[in-house]
């Protein structure tokens, strides 16, 4: 999985297809994402002493299939790649629309 926390993502399927937001937490071992102010659910929630219970709405999982990052140059969805830094001899993240840097 080439996404990490941080990220601008755009979500190219389902209910929250178009929406756009940065990724809040990645669930690797599940393969999703949790992107924030995207996919929002009700959760009722009982309350105990110290908080009162009500129905919160917190932002669910999507799959990581389900968004892509959107390329820092032109803004919109792009495709990720990987090369290595011919300096540093590291891992690079780039766009494959732009060759644009992600890190």
């Amino acid at each position: 999985m080439r996404l990490k926390t941080g990220d601008k993502v755009i979500v190219i399927t389902g209910a929250s297809k178009g929406q756009e937001g940065t990724i809040k937490k990645v669930l690797r071992n599940e393969n999703k994402v949790i992107v924030e102010g995207v996919n929002i659910v009700k959760k009722h929630q009982k309350g105990n002493g110290q908080e009162s219970g009500g129905i919160l709405e917190i932002e669910a999982p999507i799959n990581a299939s389900n968004v892509m990052l959107i390329d820092p140059k032109t803004k919109k969805p792009t495709r990720v790649g990987v090369t290595v830094n011919e300096k540093t001899n590291k891992k690079v993240r780039v766009s494959k629309k732009s060759n644009e840097k992600f890190d």
